[in-house]
């Protein structure tokens, strides 16, 4: 069923052509994801499809009484409401039956009316939806349902306004990099959510693993062409790779066509004027192939930055905390040459607290943090890059500095390195007021990385870059050769990036964990498993805990025990069937469609498992409680 038809539409900015006659359909339970560059207008088809703006041309035909929602990167929201009074001030029918539920609990006297609400609750079926919506706000830590709008930071403006989205149980979602500001549980969580929810999805997104296990198809904005992939990222991925390798066939094709055709325009007397006119009209479409310039940037840079010394960077016994919430507590760590470490943890652990600490712009509470002398800080941190008013992208690097020196005398400048972050010459000369958001982060890389610093803190950096970007970044710092330090929600950049992780539990708690953040699920689902199967080995300790647990008061129901018990052997089946399927994959006589089938069937029991682990870890935290 086809909910939402965009046809040839167009947007520019003065001379500037964002995008021109673009025509795509959304039909229900889709999840499609938009790729393209940052500066491609990925946001503006967003808001056009959206009715936030119009487009130059063309339409967007909507099927009829359908309901919308978007998910903004900056969300507007009334600064007066509380975080409750936010979402109850949506168009939900049954959050109105909640709420005067709610007004009815609260003036006991009047018991017709809460006799009313009380039935209305019973009739809409609201008991599970007032449930849902308090752990969807759970899940997104916004529980504190009294707090005001104004006083939310800028993440959690953004995690209300997703509770929101979710919550209006829309026909269509339309998403603009839903992960930003979401810690990497949470994502984990949506991850899981947008798979098991019959749901139609429209999104941009540069969370690659979220691409492959939310999408089912792939629509890729590249030099104004769209291009349909009916799959996930590494569907997408292989499919591209077939694609590009045919149009470098067409390309030299193009090649040759173009010189004979350029040869016989050239022989011909300039006075004639008897020349077929479809023959120059078909050598102007060869010669718009044959100028076509796919640059892939490859970051292969030997750099040449100041030597670490044998002291690096060391932490002694280091203490940090606001009021009664501990960051650090006698924390040591000596940094090493060639260190490149991950950090991660929910929001509100202290992460950026902790980089600030590093870099001495943050005061400690005891303790001692030593700076070797050779030591040269580049941090890129989440507040990203201040303009003067008329400066011109280029102006910006210079004033940090015109070149860095790489090995054997050589040297990368200013405008080469700007190049390879996909500035091309042109665009080095725009003022910095006209970039996008995505480019804006670009240039902000470019001013921490011109200053050669040979230990790099990267605070979030993969927000609101687009892929192509992210690719270019990866093989730059694959390349880097001093110490790296990054904090991310992106785990497919995390994964390449990283040799081990600092995982910040709170209260002052920090984990060494000797892998890449993969490494450390695998390890943390291990964990899981391990005790869910000591349970299941040990009948005897279980019933005895259960019959222990009824004398006390019977937390867990009879029907809730054997609940319990029937769900340990269904995940256990279900994980069995997940390592099948898992395993087909690696079959190189898969077709694409075979692919396909097996990418839904895979999801569907990885969604089953998340889902009755949930419930199995509910029931165990009641029998241990």
């Amino acid at each position: 069923m086809n909910l939402l038809t965009v046809e040839n539409i167009s947007k520019s900015y003065g001379e500037l052509v964002l995008f021109s006659d673009i025509s795509f359909g959304i039909n229900k339970d889709q999840k499609i994801a938009l790729i393209a560059k940052n500066g491609s207008g990925k946001t503006s088809i967003l808001n056009i499809i959206s009715g936030k703006d119009n487009s130059e041309t063309g339409q967007v035909t909507y099927r009829k009484g359908i309901n919308i929602a978007f998910l903004e990167q900056e969300p507007s929201l009334n600064p007066s409401l509380t975080i409750e009074e936010t979402i109850f001030s949506t168009d939900n029918e049954i959050l109105k039956v909640i709420a005067n539920y709610e007004k009815a609990v609260q003036n006991p006297d009047d018991a017709e009316a809460y006799q009313k609400a009380f039935e209305a609750m019973e009739r809409n079926n609201a008991w599970d939806f007032e449930t849902q919506y308090k752990q969807i706000l759970f899940k997104l830590q916004l529980d504190q349902l009294d707090l005001k709008v104004s006083m939310l930071s800028g993440g959690q403006k953004k995690r209300l306004a997703l509770a929101n989205a979710l919550l209006t149980k829309p026909d269509l979602l339309i998403l603009d990099e839903p992960t930003n500001h979401l810690d990497l549980e949470m994502i984990e969580w949506l991850e899981a959510y947008f798979t098991k929810e019959n749901i139609t999805l429209f999104m941009v997104t540069h969370d690659r693993y979220f691409l492959e296990r939310v999408c089912n198809e792939i629509i890729e904005l590249d030099n104004n062409h769209l291009y349909g992939y009916k799959g996930n990222y590494s569907y997408y991925l292989r499919e591209k790779e077939g694609r590009m390798e045919r149009e470098a066939v067409e390309q030299h094709k193009s090649k040759l066509l173009f010189k004979k055709e350029l040869d016989w325009m050239r022989r011909q007397p300039k006075a004639r004027t008897t020349k077929s006119k479809s023959r120059i009209d078909d050598f102007k479409e060869i010669k718009q192939k044959a100028h076509q310039r796919r640059i892939e940037h490859q970051v292969q840079l030997e750099l040449n930055m100041e030597r670490l010394g044998s002291k690096i960077l060391e932490l002694h016994n280091v203490s940090k905390s606001y009021d009664d919430k501990t960051i650090l507590e006698k924390f040591d760590y000596n940094f090493t040459k060639g260190e490149r470490m991950g950090i991660i943890g929910q929001n509100g652990t202290g992460k950026s607290t902790f980089l600030n600490i590093l870099t001495q712009n943050e005061t400690i509470d005891g303790g001692k943090v030593v700076v070797g002398d050779t030591l040269k800080f580049g941090y890129y941190t989440q507040k990203g890059i201040t303009a003067k008013e008329g400066q011109k992208v280029i102006d910006v690097i210079r004033e940090f500095g015109d070149y860095i020196p790489l090995k054997k005398g050589k040297q990368i400048s200013a405008q080469q390195l700007l190049e390879r972050f996909l500035f091309d010459r042109k665009k080095q000369y725009d003022f910095v007021e006209k970039l996008s958001g995505g480019e804006r982060k670009r240039l902000y890389l470019c001013t921490v990385l011109i200053q050669n610093p040979n230990f790099l803190i990267l605070d979030e950096p993969t927000n609101d870059l687009d892929i192509v970007t992210l690719n270019v970044l990866e093989s730059f710092l694959l390349d880097f050769p001093g110490c790296l330090i990054v904090v991310s929600h992106d785990r497919y950049f995390m994964d390449k990036i990283v040799d081990h992780l600092f995982v910040f539990r709170g209260n002052g708690v920090i984990e060494d964990f000797p892998g890449n953040y993969s490494d450390f699920r695998a390890y943390e689902n291990s964990k899981v498993i391990a005790k869910r199967e000591a349970k299941t080995n040990n009948p005897e300790k279980a019933e005895k805990t259960n019959w222990k647990q009824k004398d006390d008061g019977g937390k867990l129901s009879y029907s809730e025990q054997k609940e319990h018990k029937r769900l340990e052997k269904e995940i256990q089946k279900l994980e069995e069937q997940r390592e099948v399927l898992q395993n087909k994959f690696t079959s190189p006589d898969l077709s694409g469609d075979e692919i396909k089938q097996l990418s839904i069937e895979l999801k569907e029991v990885s969604s089953s498992i998340e889902e009755k682990t949930e419930r199995w870890f509910e029931l165990s935290a009641i029998l241990e409680g």
